[in-house]
């Protein structure tokens, strides 16, 4: 197996991916591991995460020196590769900050570099870093430097340790997977084999923790994670899954419809519609801080679910389209640094009378759209894009009120109406106004016009951990912003937000 040491990096869980769909098999564990367990584990590699910590600070995680000695293949991703170069007399410093994408340029005349087999002289690679390896540690060599940091592919031949200050799991370097396909197979000299996911065992686990007589309340918004949740415990349990919509308010317009349509479809039944519009608007009145609003619509969710999970006899368990990014956005691993709490992971009340059951936990959304192909699910509803649970509310900057809300939804409608119209709305992965409540001058009808600007956010992306703004033609943006402009009232002005993850997240909030 390859053994991956955690640091805490959003994308930890990535590179365990990436290396079980080459059917590798890999056991992320903890730096603090005793020696003695991970000698006893006999790892034929190990792979140190990035992290959001700096190797210099005090409770910074570290790890027991003697794994070095071990023998095994070592492969350190961004923070783990400034580890390795600080426990092996390198030196880290701040500065040199990369965030998103850069040019590498390699030195492939060592042709025994196994780890270099089939990339190019240059190609594109992802990094998220604010600290840099500026002195090499004794018997390493640079391969490879970007623009701004020449220690960005590292090696120590004899003693197989590689160092990248890049990300190679995430979808966004050009020849990523090939890098960790080299290390598991041509360095740790392991077999390579497809990985395939298996409904059959997705939903016999799911009919193990549920048994034959309970009942599943499933909360779902009409997106493909909730969907597909609700059919896989579909077709575990049949008619002891009882589909719940909750009809906020803070959704996309005419979602309900498509909800029921969708249910009658698929699964021959009719979902239970809360309507709880005004409710949500009174809890969140006044509310600014995007935190504290994720975590009021994710507590009024589950007490919701729960008061009509009481009318039913027999439920236990409430099911929820929750997957992987979610988890690991809201500090999902030990060491990894929360970014949001994601109203179906962090935002859920401490206490909880029913169990949750998250069948797609563990799957990213590309895996999860996988998932719902191999179940027949609709490519309208396979390919939808993705919409946060929280809706329109943490696309609101600042106070919700029912007018904003309006006109957000008014804007969003604008933007999904142009982008189909264009040909451009399948090619992106995601597109959403903001209503940013920062205000500017305009003029409008020979008259000075003081409004709110609406920001624009369109990009690609595979699994959400990464992600690239999407370049849409001049003449599509200026349609929407003048639609926009003109036909919402109070707009003064539209921006168009080209920020790649990271550093920016998805949603603003």
């Amino acid at each position: 197996m390859i053994l991956i040491f955690d640091f805490g990096s959003q994308t930890c869980h990535l590179i365990a991916r990436r290396l079980s769909n080459l059917g590798v098999e890999v056991k992320i564990v903890d730096p603090e591991l005793e020696i003695e367990k991970i000698k006893k584990l006999d790892p034929a590699g190990i792979i140190f995460s990035g992290g959001p910590a700096s190797v210099y600070q005090r409770k910074a995680p570290k790890i027991d020196r003697a794994v070095f000695d071990l023998g095994a293949p070592i492969l350190g991703i961004c923070y783990g590769w400034q580890l390795i170069a600080y426990l092996l007399g390198g030196k880290v410093v701040s500065g040199s900050k990369e965030y998103g994408p850069a040019a590498i340029k390699l030195k492939l005349k060592d042709k025994e570099l196994k780890i270099l087999d089939n990339l190019p002289q240059s190609f594109t690679v992802w990094l998220s870093h604010g600290d840099t390896v500026n002195k090499l540690p004794s018997g390493f060599r640079v391969i490879g430097s970007t623009k701004d940091v020449r220690a960005c592919f590292s090696v120590n031949k004899k003693r197989k340790i590689y160092g990248l200050q890049f990300h190679p799991e995430v979808e966004h370097t050009v020849k990523g997977k090939d890098i960790l396909k080299n290390f598991a197979q041509k360095i740790c000299r392991l077999k390579i084999k497809k990985r395939k996911i298996s409904l059959t065992k997705i939903i016999q686990k799911i009919k193990k923790e549920v048994g034959r007589n309970n009942k599943v309340v499933c909360a779902v918004s009409g997106g493909i994670d909730s969907t597909t949740t609700a059919v896989l415990i579909g077709r575990a349990i049949g008619k002891n899954l009882i589909p719940i919509y909750i009809e906020n308010g803070l959704m996309r317009l005419g979602t309900k419809e498509e909800v029921k349509k969708t249910f009658k479809k698929l699964l021959q039944m009719e979902p239970i519609i809360i309507d709880k519009q005004e409710l949500f608007l009174k809890k969140l009145k006044g509310v600014i801080n995007p935190e504290e609003k994720r975590k009021i619509i994710g507590s009024l969710y589950i007490r919701l679910f729960e008061k009509e999970a009481q009318k039913i006899k027999g439920v236990k368990y409430l099911a929820q389209g929750t997957i992987y990014s979610d988890v690991i956005e809201s500090k999902g691993t030990k060491k990894a640094s929360k970014i949001k709490s994601h109203h179906n992971v962090a935002g859920l009340p401490e206490k909880m009378k029913l169990k949750l059951i998250e069948p797609l936990r563990s799957f990213y959304k590309d895996e999860v759209r996988l998932i719902g192909k191999k179940l027949g699910l609709a490519d309208s509803i396979v390919f939808k894009q993705p919409f946060p649970g929280p809706g329109q509310a943490i696309r609101i900057i600042g106070q919700i009120t029912k007018d904003r809300l309006q006109k957000q939804q008014q804007t969003d409608q604008i933007v999904l109406q142009e982008l189909e119209k264009a040909g451009w709305l399948k090619k992106v992965f995601q597109s959403f106004p903001i209503m940013t409540g920062v205000k500017s001058t305009a003029v409008k009808g020979d008259a000075r016009f003081y409004g709110e600007v609406v920001a624009l956010r369109v990009y690609g992306s595979s699994d959400i951990m990464t992600a690239s703004w999407s370049r849409l033609p001049y003449d599509l943006l200026q349609k929407i912003a003048s639609r926009i402009v003109n036909e919402v009232a109070g707009v003064s002005r539209v921006v168009y937000d080209i920020t790649t993850k990271p550093p920016a997240t998805m949603e603003w909030e």
